[in-house]
């Protein structure tokens, strides 16, 4: 399947690791120029260097934190002048704290929400407007299953993805008659670091091993184990394809079917 990605111009935040490194492996592939976004500079750096030696693409990278709008304005001007135009935003950049609510701090709810909720927003008021005035584009939010499944060991993350998807659906709705469409994909547990990190806090506040954890996630899974970045990866990149033509306000689950009941205890 051609899916039409050669010479397009794609700006992922959170592009330095899991399933935002696998998107840039994936549409650098794909013949399209990237820039990653990211934090930390040194394996941002690193990132690109591997991916533009694999591909032999233009991988830019670009440090920046998605919870300062000075931050987002400055990468996304620059991916416009590294690229000459952004014509796809995948958003990847942050995750939430795992653990029951009367154990989450006001800290962790600002920071959860800040970063994963208000990270996307930022994104999006940046990227939007170029879009608008070119009459076209793309939008793919990263947003989480907790968003459509909640479970109350991941409130601070389903609050943030269901805020998410929330505002992808208005802004496909308002920028669709712009030739521009916001779709968001809904992983359930990927083998990244993140999900390591919250195999971690889950046994912690369970008090089980890390792995009893990961066979109790996994155990919720019809399919019987986790996702690969790269399965992610190959929706994201479809969905900002031309392939994906007609799909605009689709808030699309990719979790094995992933039965959240199954993760209380």
């Amino acid at each position: 399947m051609e899916l039409g990605l050669q010479g397009r111009n794609v700006l992922i935040t959170g592009g330095s690791m899991g399933i935002g490194k696998a998107c840039a492996r994936l549409f650098s592939q794909e013949g399209a120029n990237v820039a990653i976004v990211a934090r930390t500079s040194e394996t941002l750096e690193q990132a690109a260097e591997e991916i533009a030696g694999e591909t032999g693409g233009q991988v830019v990278w670009l440090p920046g934190d998605m919870t300062l709008k000075a931050d987002v304005d400055q990468v996304v001007n620059q991916a416009m002048d590294s690229l000459g135009s952004v014509d796809i935003l995948v958003t990847c950049a942050g995750s939430s704290p795992g653990g029951m609510i009367e154990d989450l701090t006001e800290e962790e709810w600002a920071a959860s929400l800040n970063l994963k909720f208000m990270g996307y927003v930022r994104a999006m008021r940046a990227v939007l407007p170029h879009m608008r005035e070119r009459g076209s584009g793309a939008v793919v939010l990263v947003v989480g299953n907790d968003g459509l499944k909640p479970t109350y060991w991941e409130t601070t993350a389903g609050a943030a993805n269901a805020a998410g998807i929330n505002v992808a659906s208005s802004m496909a709705e308002q920028y669709g008659p712009h030739g521009i469409r916001v779709n968001t994909v809904n992983p359930g547990p990927v083998d990244t670091q993140r999900w390591d990190w919250l195999e971690k806090a889950m046994a912690r506040d369970m008090g089980i091993s890390q792995q009893e954890a990961h066979d109790f996630a996994v155990s919720s899974i019809p399919l019987g184990r986790i996702a690969e970045a790269g399965e992610i990866a190959n929706l994201v990149v479809f969905l900002a394809s031309d392939c994906a033509s007609f799909i605009n306000g689709a808030h699309i689950l990719i979790d094995g079917a992933q039965r959240k009941a199954k993760m209380d205890r």
